[in-house]
């Protein structure tokens, strides 16, 4: 598979609505848009999900551009690339730093499966022609919001509700969620925002038939969630915490969750993300794929990733008119009755609108091999 150029460009987008979690709330999203060119003039595309700031992990746009830029674009480079799977060890000797890796990895996953004429879901392995998708929700400036808008989703046949929580806007609010829609799938996610002084405090949800808390303690821990999950029916799920296979095997084995969230930039790519994947299908834990606020590039990867079978829980891949006026590949994202159709076209299935494109770009950097 030789590569002929490299392109970064940096994109801002503005969100339809700020989203507001315990961290707080973003109103823009910055990113990298990774192309990855071959010798045949195939193009595939990759997409960043590091945040501006490190409240969600150590990693920053900024970062991303740092490390892509001086480290891992020069190990492609040097370097023969027969499948996708070779980044991941070629990438080896840079610790962490996951969401640069991630964004050249998908690059290069996108242009295999188009070199191969497949699908993107194909050459992970999956099989599904659909996918059950829910949505998350940021926190609402009132219950009464929050309400409305959960019935918007309830109505548009969303598979499950995700409520982003932290003290003081917990319990209370969950349990009315709970009293207005008695059936429908809810989980919480906390992103960190407890500790074990808590647990009296989120031992109450055990009542509220919640499909789980996500990340309730500090984002590096499995040693405190395996204390919590102990004296909690709800289900634990861990997100934060898990970056590698090593980690999820600890985490297991400790007993901290009984979910798993698979976020492909988190964990460094999809070929990390599929040996997850697959060990948690071979223990009975299941497994669902997170979302990091993508545009149509990074969701398509969320699709295609989700077409393996241990993912039995709807993800966050929600239609790109969810979070954008106007996404950067065409067709759009759209989702009928809860369900995306996967798409069957070579790579991550869509086009890239270039107009789009030009029109978010704020920089770009080409490298040539």
């Amino acid at each position: 598979m030789p590569i002929k150029q490299i392109k970064l460009r940096k994109l801002n987008m503005r969100l339809k609505d700020p989203f507001t979690t315990s961290f707080g709330t973003m109103e823009d999203k910055e990113f990298y848009i990774t192309e990855a060119i071959d010798t045949h003039g195939n193009s595939g595309f990759g997409e960043s999900v590091a945040f501006t700031s490190p409240w969600y992990s150590e990693e920053t746009v900024k970062t991303n551009l740092h490390v892509m830029e001086d480290f891992l674009i020069k190990i492609l480079q040097e370097n023969n690339i027969n499948h996708p799977d070779d980044v991941s060890k070629l990438f080896e000797p840079i610790k962490r730093n996951n969401m640069a890796k991630a964004a050249l990895e998908g690059a290069i996953w996108d242009l295999y499966a188009k070199g191969e004429n497949i699908s993107l879901a194909t050459a992970l392995g999956g099989e599904k022609k659909e996918i059950d998708v829910g949505i998350s929700i940021g926190i609402q400036p009132t219950v009464k919001d929050l309400l409305h808008t959960i019935g918007d989703y309830v109505h548009a046949g969303y598979k499950r509700i995700k409520i982003k929580i932290k003290p003081g806007w917990d319990v209370d609010v969950l349990r009315a969620v709970r009293e207005q829609f008695p059936d429908t799938p809810i989980m919480a996610d906390a992103n960190s925002a407890y500790t074990l002084a808590d647990i009296s405090h989120l031992q109450q949800l055990d009542d509220l038939n919640l499909t789980m808390i996500e990340q309730p303690l500090a984002h590096d821990d499995i040693v405190d969630h395996a204390k919590l999950q102990a004296v909690m029916a709800t289900p634990i799920c861990l997100d934060e915490s898990i970056h590698s296979l090593e980690d999820t095997k600890k985490a297991i084995q400790l007993g901290s969750c009984k979910i798993i969230n698979i976020k492909i930039g988190r964990v460094g790519g999809l070929t990390e993300a599929k040996r997850i994947h697959d060990y948690c299908l071979e223990n009975g834990i299941d497994v669902w794929c997170g979302g990091m606020l993508e545009a149509g590039v990074g969701r398509a990867h969320n699709i295609a990733l989700t077409t393996l079978s241990g993912f039995t829980l709807p993800g966050d891949t929600a239609g790109s008119a969810r979070y954008w006026e106007k996404d950067i590949i065409k067709p759009e994202v759209t989702v009928e009755n809860g369900l995306i159709t996967v798409p069957n076209k070579p790579g991550i299935g869509y086009e890239m609108d270039e107009d789009a494109l030009e029109a978010f770009t704020v920089s770009e950097k080409i490298f040539d091999f």
